[in-house]
């Protein structure tokens, strides 16, 4: 005769199953994620900026993975939710994807200021921060609460292209009476040639050709051309990668030895020098930051990815930190609660260290505290810092021409 074991009672069972609950709940909080959505162009004309950008951006996650992740959510990981946004004119139905289906608590991007100025339209109304690494004065002009910009405002970046310069011409005593401005006509390239206008005015000099010119270009030709006839001494292009490479190129094979100080962007990414080989030597440009100034976390990101750590690298990095450190602060992945966070955060360790502020906080606006733009030069396959002179890491080549 077989003997069944006796049933459990309703009692036990409960027991079981709520000490089975207990049991399980601190593994399952744990393994809990924490999304930050990231926007950024991946393909098109832009893609050069956006996968460095990213890689900056995954650097910053990993490390802060590997510590341990969010500490107050019981070790909670970050994921990436990301988004390839080539076009502004698809800013706005993706980030509201991110926010309605994904569920992020934060939004990373873009460099891009056209894009961001879409998705934070976006962001603002829905209550989820955004923290960004574009230039466009209006991004952080507008009043609104949720959008945090990591960088200088592109005004303050294009009126530090031209003092720099101008500073830098005066040690190698050079007179300079005339300029010229080529920018691309985007928010970007405005507001950075706004800045160059006004450091021109303050200083006396005359902008003797201010040509915008729509981004995308496909023969520098008639932009150079003016710039011979203008007779400026020095010539400061705002652009991204593909104008700028057809700009200088342009500018060389025509021997025009005017000193050329970039405006970031496409002047001081790896595939400048790649696409140029010996035009780019001693290019200057603007930059908000270089990786001379930060060797140990230039060096990670060199060993996982092959090249130097660009400035939207480093910049994007440290933005990364400061949301993900703003996450850990509210503890919470309540994106009010976030936002409320990264509004009075410091956050002064990490790759934020590689920039020149030393730290990631912000105004009531928004906009960087601290941000300092700094001027870098081409020297063989490396950029060098050259200004201000108490974060130089070398001596600016003041109008030497190697290609000559």
């Amino acid at each position: 005769m077989k003997i069944s074991p006796p049933k459990p009672s309703r009692a036990g069972l409960l027991a079981a199953a709520l000490a089975a609950a207990f049991a399980i709940a601190p593994a399952a909080h744990a393994q809990k994620t924490v999304k930050l959505g990231v926007i950024m162009p991946l393909s098109g004309p832009n893609a050069a900026f956006g996968n460095t950008s990213l890689n900056g951006i995954k650097l910053a996650v990993e490390e802060f993975n590997a510590k341990g992740g969010v500490k107050s959510l019981g070790g909670a990981k970050i994921e990436l939710v990301i988004a390839d946004i080539p076009q502004p004119n698809a800013a706005a139905a993706t980030t509201q994807r991110l926010i309605s289906q994904e569920r992020v608590s934060g939004v990373i991007g873009s460099f891009v200021s056209s894009v961001t100025i879409a998705a934070s339209e976006v962001t603002e109304r829905a209550g989820v921060p955004l923290i960004t690494f574009a230039f466009a004065d209006e991004i952080t002009g507008r009043g609104y609460k949720n959008i945090f910009q990591v960088s200088p405002k592109g005004s303050v970046v294009g009126r530090a292209q031209f003092d720099y310069a101008l500073a830098l011409s005066k040690q190698a005593g050079d007179s300079v009476k005339k300029i010229a401005i080529l920018y691309e006509d985007t928010a970007y390239g405005t507001a950075q040639a706004r800045g160059l206008r006004d450091g021109a005015k303050a200083a006396g000099v005359e902008v003797v050709l201010d040509e915008a010119y729509p981004l995308g270009i496909t023969d520098a030709t008639p932009l150079v051309n003016k710039v011979r006839g203008s007779g400026a001494q020095m010539v400061f292009p705002v652009s991204y990668l593909n104008d700028s490479l057809l700009i200088i190129r342009t500018m060389r094979q025509q021997n025009i030895t005017a000193p050329m100080i970039g405006g970031a962007a496409g002047y001081i990414i790896p595939d400048f020098k790649k696409g140029l080989g010996e035009y780019a030597e001693n290019v200057l440009s603007i930059a908000t930051a270089n990786y001379d100034m930060a060797p140990a976390i230039g060096a990670r990101y060199k060993a996982k990815y092959g090249a130097y750590m660009p400035h939207d690298a480093l910049i994007f990095g440290a933005a990364t930190e400061a949301m993900m450190h703003a996450v850990d602060q509210a503890k919470s992945d309540d994106p009010a609660k976030v936002r409320d966070a990264l509004a009075k955060i410091k956050y002064c360790d990490g790759i934020a260290k590689g920039i020149p502020a030393g730290c990631v906080q912000f105004d009531p606006t928004g906009a960087a505290l601290g941000a300092l733009p700094v001027m870098v030069q081409w020297r063989g396959n490396e950029l060098v810092t050259v200004y201000p002179a108490n974060i130089a890491k070398g001596k600016v080549a003041w109008g030497a021409d190697k290609t000559k």
